[in-house]
């Protein structure tokens, strides 16, 4: 493409002998139809050395053969007291005249985005004739021909005009064989088939096989020693996995002691979490969850859940999750919840559900009465549709160094206000029975590897509740070691509340590191006379690290609320430590 190669070499020989030249000025030199295209292109004229010119120069070259002009090239150039004259050649634009379909398939084409008309009378960009190109390879390696190859045919260039044919050789068709597992593992065949979606006598797809190291990464109990191997042999691809199990069913529990707001002989109060986790059940893929968690005096929180991966042979993974909640004599809420998600190509995981919540009262006539305007409760059911989105990229799913994880989630549902026979029924001529509710939530965690044995993560998590009737049994509850730190369990009701959060890690081994944190806080409530807003924040301190029993975890806070009237001092400090056992 170059009209004169040998002007190009010697102007590579002069970047090694002008090294040493500085403050170079460039002064390119053209004929004038040439000159007014070279209008059009920004360059710098004044360059620090005379290397810096060399590439300032390639890069127009460049930039104007990317633009069409394939003949662009150097033709001669000069050095004298401090300025470099340089003869440029562009020429005439090239156009396509016709792309011509040679032997590829119709639906191959379409799929790679190849419109006839966008290729007839048009500039031949050489870029996107490369994109075409890996699209259409991309096309046929995900559709049975991993070793295709595409090329121009009965080429024919007049008057600055390309007219050509696409041609694609497809090589032999390859399917599916096999996988084939080593290392001491006992996931089973038949599951890791179903998970990545590859089984014998399919056809060669290499989306699939690009997802096998991220697919496999999430799997919390599979360690993989080793990268996939794949194999070709015979019109069959072979993949090889390299799999040891790694402990991850997990039991553990926290102890937190705070003082007692209420209690009047007790100075502490003690508050406790038991999480027993079970991942792999029979190497098929299947877990459970039970999570159980005394936040107050009298109040109760309980988390269930079982996760079937590969519903009947599909990448369908069914899951079901229930929580009770029991606010002292208050009230108590259950929300059931039935869920199918399934991995996207792109390093993701959609999940659609469908949950019912149901809240129920527990004060007599007289609580009620009580309650009425300074707590607002009532007895509701909402059954809610909704959509949740989970991406992840973290290299390691307990003790990330660096990487990325984000959900999101957005329900909307009916919510019905159930009559309450201890109630008076002259309260709900107040309000209304049939509402719309709209819950929208985000979590996002970063993690940045400073050095080798530091790490700073920067999280936010936030969530919004939508209609017109809320009551302190709708809301969110904040505070404690899982949201805001420094502060007792569920102090704050809110209606809508974000959380950011900075922490540094300073890791002392492969399972052991100190951290100091930050937690800065935000919530609003907004039922009737209730209206509070606030930013509380919370710092503290904390070590991690691995024992022959397991992983002891021990955490120092502080936390600052005006509402609470609390200000940052050793008095209203919180202490959680405790110990989680992986078998």
């Amino acid at each position: 493409m170059y009209k004169n190669v040998t002007g190009l070499l010697f102007f590579l020989l002069f970047s090694f002998t002008a090294w040493a030249q500085k403050e170079v000025t460039l002064r390119i030199k053209c004929s004038g139809k040439d000159r007014e295209i070279l209008r059009k292109y920004v360059y710098p004229s004044r360059f620090p050395d005379s290397l810096v010119a060399r590439q300032g120069i390639i890069s127009l070259m460049q930039q104007l053969q990317h633009d069409g002009y394939l003949t662009a090239s150097i033709d001669t150039f000069y050095f004298q007291q401090g300025v470099l004259y340089s003869q440029f050649f562009i020429g005439e634009k090239y156009q396509w005249a016709q792309l011509r379909n040679g032997n590829v398939e119709d639906n191959l084409l379409i799929q790679a985005g190849y419109k006839e008309k966008l290729y007839t009378g048009k500039p031949f960009i050489p870029a996107e004739w490369v994109k075409l190109q890996e699209a259409v390879l991309t096309q046929a390696e995900n559709n049975g021909y991993p070793f295709a190859t595409i090329r121009l045919d009965s080429i024919d260039i007049a008057n600055d005009y390309i007219n050509a044919s696409i041609l694609v050789e497809k090589g032999p068709i390859i399917l599916f064989d096999s996988l084939q597992i080593s290392g001491s593992t006992k996931i089973t065949q038949r599951f890791l088939s179903r998970y990545l979606q590859i089984y014998p006598g399919q056809l060669y797809d290499q989306q699939k096989i690009n997802n096998v190291p991220r697919l496999l990464k999430q799997l919390s109990y599979l360690e993989v020693f080793q990268p996939p191997l794949l194999q070709f042999g015979r019109e069959r691809a072979r993949l090889y996995l390299f799999l040891n199990d790694k402990k991850a069913n997990q039991f553990d529990g926290i102890v937190g002691f705070l003082p007692d707001p209420n209690g009047k002989e007790q100075k502490l109060l003690v508050t406790g979490e038991v999480n027993l986790d079970i991942r792999n059940l029979k190497g098929s893929g299947k877990a459970l969850g039970l999570h159980w968690r005394k936040v107050q005096r009298g109040s109760q929180l309980l988390n269930a859940s079982y996760i079937h991966p590969n519903l009947l042979g599909s990448p369908i993974e069914l899951g079901f999750t229930f929580n009770l909640y029991k606010q002292d004599t208050a009230f108590i809420t259950l929300k059931p919840r039935l869920q199918f998600g399934f991995n996207t190509p792109r390093a993701g995981k959609i999940t659609f559900f469908t949950e019912l919540q149901n809240s129920r009262l527990l004060l007599s006539s007289v609580g009620l009465q009580e309650r009425r305007d300074s707590v607002p409760l009532a007895d509701f059911n909402y059954h809610a549709y909704g959509m949740q989105y989970l991406r992840q990229t973290l290299d390691d799913l307990y003790f990330p160094r660096k990487g990325y994880q984000i959900s999101g989630q957005v329900a909307i549902g009916n919510k019905n206000i159930k009559r309450n026979l201890n109630r008076e029924a002259s309260y709900y001529d107040t309000i209304r029975l049939k509402t719309t509710q709209v819950s929208l939530g985000l979590h996002s965690e970063y993690y940045i590897k400073l050095t080798r044995r530091s790490v700073v993560l920067t999280r936010f998590k936030g969530e919004v509740l939508i209609n017109p009737q809320l009551f302190y049994n709708d809301l969110f509850r904040l505070g404690g070691l899982t949201t805001l730190r420094g502060f007792p369990e569920y102090t704050f009701y809110a209606s809508r509340y974000a959380v950011g959060t900075l922490e540094y890690r300073l890791f002392t081994g492969p399972n052991s590191y100190v951290l100091l944190f930050y937690d800065q806080g935000y919530y609003r409530r907004s039922i009737g006379k209730d209206q509070a807003q606030e930013y509380p924040f919370g710092l503290g301190t904390g070590i991690s690290f691995s024992t022959g029993a397991g992983i002891f975890q021990f955490i120092y806070s502080v936390g600052q609320s005006k509402i609470l009237n609390q200000p940052i001092n050793l008095n209203y400090s919180r202490i959680h430590f405790g110990l989680t056992s992986k078998f």
